[in-house]
């Protein structure tokens, strides 16, 4: 089993190239960022969580959707470009934090984990999820979207990110689809 992967392996991405995944240029991800907003629905959130927000491309797009957003990620370089491009949003934080070490307390009516959650290993994921659902309140949804195929780096792959979010969560699936490249699901909390 891999380790999982920490903010010194993300900022050396950084180092080298300031957007590694082509988050502000890939029409797949522009794509994937359609579905992932259309899996909310219209319901406003109150307060969002979005988990590893890398340069803030998704995290741009969830602002227009909530009165309040606390973007997260490990990497500096990665926050600090995420600051940069989210300046003129005074309802939306950006804050440097490697989880599940410092997990924000919330409450939160939203979480959002895109591709994220496979840099982990089970027991920092599992840490990660009990987490995530003690910050999350009642009625509220996290929402994870992940890449399915297998990588030679990442610890775990995206379906197995989201059988142990359906096993430990215990939550209905508000939303689920399922593509060639990637899974999403909306977990969502009973009120």
């Amino acid at each position: 089993m891999r380790t999982r992967l920490r903010a010194n392996y993300f900022e050396g991405l950084y180092e080298h190239d300031p957007d590694p995944w082509d988050f502000a240029t890939s029409d797949y991800e522009a794509r994937k960022y359609d579905a992932t907003l259309a899996a909310l629905g219209d319901r406003r959130r109150r307060s969002a969580l979005e988990v590893g927000c890398s340069i803030g491309v998704l995290s741009e797009r969830l602002a227009e959707r909530c009165d309040a957003l606390l973007a997260v990620d490990a990497a500096p370089s990665a926050v600090a470009q995420a600051r940069r491009r989210l300046a003129g949003l005074p309802h939306v934080r950006v804050e440097e934090r490697e989880l599940p070490e410092a997990m924000p307390r919330g409450p939160f009516d939203l979480v959002v984990c895109s591709e994220v959650l496979y840099y982990l290993d089970p027991a920092a994921l599992d840490a990660t999820i009990d987490g995530l659902a003690a910050a999350l309140e009642p009625g509220g949804s996290l929402l994870a979207v992940h890449w399915r195929p297998e990588t030679r780096t990442y610890p775990l792959r995206g379906d197995e990110v989201h059988a142990r979010l359906a096993d430990r969560l215990g939550w209905p699936a508000g939303t689920h689809a399922r593509t060639e490249r990637y899974v999403l699901d909306r977990f969502d909390r009973p009120a």
